[in-house]
């Protein structure tokens, strides 16, 4: 699935990394993303994804753990949740994760006006 890894704080806390596929709603539906979470530990990490729509995230492995760069990213953002496109094309910068997700902030299926 994604490719990707963690890297454990001195505080007790977790960034993780994960290569994933941009959702259908995105300006390039299918290209792979890079999107860091700080959290307390992997499997809130993962949860705050999951709640976003992101729902067939999983972490096997510590194949691509986050770099120093990476870490530092999602430690400086208020939300410590940044995506940017994999492989890096020259100079970008990171975004926010509402800039992946859209304008409803969340990947998963339009739900229907009541």
């Amino acid at each position: 699935m994604a490719g990707g890894g963690f890297c454990r704080l001195p505080n007790g806390t977790v960034v993780v990394a994960l290569t994933l596929t941009r959702p259908a709603d995105g300006a390039a539906p299918g290209a792979p993303v890079r999107v860091l979470v700080h959290a307390a530990n992997r499997a809130r990490a993962l949860t705050r994804l999951r709640n976003l729509g992101l729902r067939a995230v999983y972490l096997r492995g510590n194949s691509q753990p986050p770099t120093p760069d990476e870490i530092t990213a999602v430690l400086h953002h208020p939300d410590g949740l940044l995506w940017r496109a994999a492989p890096q094309a020259g100079q970008e910068l990171w975004h926010p994760i509402r800039a992946l997700l859209g304008p409803t902030g969340y990947a998963g299926p339009a739900r229907p006006a009541a």
